[in-house]
């Protein structure tokens, strides 16, 4: 899928790494291209090992292509400043943002940087952790701390297929994929494999999300990506107090980074947790650095 969005030098180019080390490509107008490569940003270069640029003509091919032909159709997520393709391939972008009278982004124009993430399937990464968050068919609230590109949506989405698989219980597990990127349904059918026991709310935020779903769908527990503000905590703890399960991630380096900020110590501080996981770039994806239970003690290391 990730071939399908991209120019041929590109891909071309792209053929001798190993696609499951590769998480993000750089497109930046008239720069040359990075690739995030087993972790490290390099350059991307062509057989002869010449750099290779980007030009305003890459940038509107990937957008075409994205969009199916159709950027207006994606103008929700454009004001975001994001889009999610095909196969959870989410693209960041950078532009002129076009704002409203009271100025809330209607769109963005003159796109100039793109960040495609590339999504992977591991499968067994979360096994480990498991073991943690789902013992003897009781299933704790966890909370998955992460640095960017750590592998946190890697590892929600391998939580959630094992909860079809590790379990032993049949429980009634519900994704709220606000950017389609665990699932990354398309025509509502998960294209990743996130369990046979999973419905998928995609494209809605966790408040919305949460509070009708619980009441329509019946969850035993919620799993969700990327908890930002006060409104994504407010759900959590009203899902909680719903007596539904939720394991939900956020951007942190470490303890220290998360408590600085305020919503998230309201939320360390209710205990409403009681699993908090920690992962690192050490080995790969998802890996594993600690585990916490409320009351900050260490039970893995």
């Amino acid at each position: 899928m990730l071939y399908d969005l991209l120019p041929s030098l590109i891909c071309k180019a792209l053929q001798s790494y190993d696609q499951t080390k590769l998480t993000e490509i750089r497109i930046r107008r008239n720069c040359p291209i990075v690739i995030n490569y087993q972790g490290k940003n390099i350059l991307l270069k062509t057989a002869d090992g010449e750099n290779i640029y980007s030009d305003k003509e890459i940038i509107e091919f990937i957008l075409r292509k994205a969009t199916e032909n159709s950027l207006y159709a994606f103008n929700n997520q454009v004001k975001q400043g994001f889009i999610t393709a095909r196969g959870g391939i989410r693209i960041g972008i950078a532009g002129e943002s076009v704002n409203s009278d009271n100025f809330m982004p209607k769109t963005i124009k003159d796109i100039c940087s793109l960040s495609i993430r590339i999504p992977h399937e591991i499968v067994g990464c979360s096994n480990l952790i498991f073991k943690f968050i789902c013992n003897e068919q009781i299933i704790k609230n966890t909370l998955i701390v992460s640095p960017p590109g750590a592998g946190k949506t890697t590892l929600l989405r391998d939580i959630a297929r094992n909860f079809s698989h590790l379990s032993g219980t049949i429980f009634n597990v519900l994704i709220v994929d606000e950017r389609f990127e665990i699932a990354s349904c398309e025509n509502g059918q998960p294209m990743l494999d996130v369990g046979v026991f999973t419905d998928v709310v995609s494209g809605a935020s966790k408040d919305y999300a949460f509070t009708n779903a619980i009441r329509s769908l019946r969850p035993d527990v919620i799993i969700t990506d990327e908890l930002a503000d006060e409104n994504d905590v407010n759900a959590c703890l009203k899902a909680v107090a719903s007596g539904v399960k939720v394991i939900a991630s956020v951007h942190a380096n470490n303890l220290s980074e998360l408590r600085s900020k305020t919503e998230f110590e309201r939320l360390l501080n209710s205990k409403m947790f009681s699993r908090i996981v920690f992962l690192s770039f050490k080995i790969g994806p998802g890996y594993c650095q600690s585990i916490f239970d409320e009351n900050m003690k260490c039970i893995y290391f």
